[in-house]
Parts: structure tokens; sequence; C-alpha cells
């Protein structure tokens, strides 16, 4: 029975843009071809506009979101080091995982679901963490958290970002926001089928970076130079061997966002958002995310009293071909979350999502 196409509206993967998809397609290059890393550079490149820094080492990794977030910890957290996570969803407490078998005191900073991280709170947590974690938009929840404040207050420590969720849909600056360390994943809002981690670390980062870190596949300084460097320089080291189609699928994706424009990439991701919001909440279903912290590419909505969360996600599948995500954790069957990303992220889809649940919740 052939695969039938799919408009995805949960956490999950969006619908690549047209160029993306097409880029899959396209005859494969190898992971040495001159051409090729012409090509990665440029990636690079256009993964330091959208992250909104200067970082030399910026680069997708080849892996998922998830081995971001574990490059990140592996390359600057050894044992006994302190780390201090900010809490506020699934993402958040995936990162205390992580940070705990590297060997660090994690100092948890546990918020509630749906609330936004409270950056006095977590500054406060302990005089001099080496490194201090937060999560921008918490896939889990459908909840902002400002980076800016946890920055002004980080004193000697690192700041290390989770934008899985917000690289490409909202305003990411990392370096006018002080942030030293970010991952995010390809699937979200840049449109592009999962499979990479996009990847920044400052030279701040960088210099305090562990000398041999527990993993050999994601140590960064095994990579030799940066991604930028000129093919030829001495700057490359062999280390593995690139997902080449991954890489010229999200160079063309994001070639997609630039020539749109970051600014109006920005403003369609809100308008679909508020629109969403809007029409969720004249249908009388209360959003669970708090008011004014709400992701416009993540809709968190409360599941009403006496439906089956279930029920209602394989019918909005079967018959609409809509895929809306359940919650997570101890919100698994009470929560909704609806991602308007990348292409989704338009006016239409909301009018589909919004009459797909009028229809199938009776309302």
């Amino acid at each position: 029975m052939p695969l039938r196409a799919r408009t995805l509206l949960g956490p999950g993967p969006s619908n690549p843009y047209p160029e993306a998809t097409a880029a899959l397609g396209l005859p494969l290059l190898g992971h040495l071809d001159p051409l090729f890393l012409q090509v990665l550079d440029e990636t690079s490149d256009r993964l330091r506009q959208v992250f909104g820094t200067a970082n030399r080492r910026t680069l997708p990794l080849s892996a998922t979101g998830s081995a971001g977030m574990e490059a990140a910890f592996v390359n600057t957290v050894g044992p006994g080091d302190v780390v201090v996570v900010a809490v506020n969803g699934l993402f958040g407490q995936r990162m205390t995982d992580v940070a705990a078998r590297c060997g660090a005191e994690v100092v948890a900073v546990e918020h509630e679901w749906g609330e936004p991280v409270d950056a006095e709170r977590v500054l406060a947590a302990h005089p001099s963490p080496k490194l201090i974690a937060a999560v921008h938009a918490e896939t889990s929840t459908g909840v902002r958290s400002d980076l800016e404040p946890l920055a002004a207050g980080k004193g000697d420590a690192l700041l290390l970002a989770d934008c899985v969720t917000s690289l490409g849909g909202i305003p990411v600056r990392l370096d006018d926001w002080g942030v030293d360390l970010a991952y995010s994943g390809s699937q979200k809002c840049l449109g592009v089928p999962p499979g990479l981690a996009p990847f920044t670390i400052s030279d701040r980062a960088w210099e305090r970076r562990i000398e041999k870190p527990q993993s050999w596949y994601l140590d960064l300084g095994m990579l030799g130079g940066y991604a930028g460097e000129a093919a030829g320089s001495g700057g490359r080291t062999y280390h593995h061997t690139a997902p080449t189609g991954m890489v010229v699928s999200l160079h063309a994706g994001l070639g997609r966002i630039l020539e749109e424009g970051l600014d109006a990439v920005h403003a369609r991701h809100a308008e679909a958002g508020r629109l969403l919001h809007e029409g969720l909440q004249a249908m009388g279903l209360e959003l669970f995310a708090a008011e004014g912290s709400r992701l416009p590419e993540l809709t968190t909505v409360k599941v009403p009293e006496g439906v089956d969360s279930a029920a209602v996600r394989t019918e909005l599948l079967e018959r609409f071909d809509l895929e809306l995500g359940a919650g997570a954790g101890a919100y698994a069957s009470t929560v909704w979350r609806i991602g308007l990303m990348g292409p989704n992220a338009s006016p239409a889809k909301v009018a589909l999502v919004l009459g797909a649940l009028e229809d199938v919740l009776g309302r």
C-alpha cells in the first residue's frame, strides 16, 4: 500500500520545501568532492545567518538534533563540572540526563510545564557553574523563553541554548544575546527532512572545551580547523563520511529561507500562529502555554474534558491527512501539539486545521 501524502502538523517533521526535497534527488556527490566541500562551506555560512552568529565553528553535524545536544555537553562538560539546567519541559529534562552522563554535578531548576524559564531563579541556583543550559523553544510545551537575561547574568559560565524548534521560526540572535553554544534540527522550521543537527560554538567555548571527550564521534576537536575554511587549506581533517545528500538538502532549504528573508519568514510564522491561537480560542479550546510566551510555530492546546485524545488524532490522520502531536510526559493524553512550521506556516494551513478540528469535535 503506497504511503499517502500527509500534512504533518505535529512536533515532528514538517513538509520539506520543494527545493529541499528536489535536492535529495540530485546525483550524489562524494564527501571529498571539491564541489561538495564548497556546498558544505556555503551551508555553514547560511547557518551563521539564521543563527545570528559570526562563529567560525558553525556546521551541520551528521546526526539529528539530539546528537547536537550531546555534542554540546560532551565537548564542554566533564566529571565534577557544575551544570545548571533550566527545566520547563521534556527537553530540559533530557539536558539534565545528558549532562549527568558526562559526570557533571547537575543543578536542575524546575519550572511548571507551560511556563517560561525564570532567569533570576536559574542564575541564583549556583554561584559558579561551568555551564548554564536552557531550551529557547520548548517542543514539549510550546513555550518560548528569553535567553538574553541568562546571558546578561551568566558571569564566567558558558550559555548553551536548544534552538531545535526556534531556528527558522522565530528570531535567533546568538551573538547579540551572548549565547556560547547552540544546536538545532533540520526537520522543524527549516523545512528539511530530519538527519542533521545545525550546531555552533563560540571561540570562548572552544577554548574551554574538553580536550578528549568521552565520545569519539562527537569530538569536535577531531574535525580539524573549522567549517568555512577553504578546501585544501590544511584546515580539514577526514573524520567520517558526511551525509552529502542531506547537506545538499539543507543547503537548498536554507537558501529558500534566506531568499524569502529572515524577517519575512519570522513574520509569516508569527501571523500563522496568531491566526491559529485566535481560531482555537474562538472554538472554546484552551491553550496550554502561558500567555505572552506562546510559540507561533508550535501551539499546545488542552484536550477538552471527555474527549479521547488518541481517537481525535487518529480521525484527523485518517480523514484529513493531518497529524497532530500528542502531549509529552504527564500531559501525553491531555494536550495536543500543533506544529505550523516552515511551509506549513500559512493562513491556508491554519484554515485547514481549524476546519478539520471543528468537524471532528463537532463544534
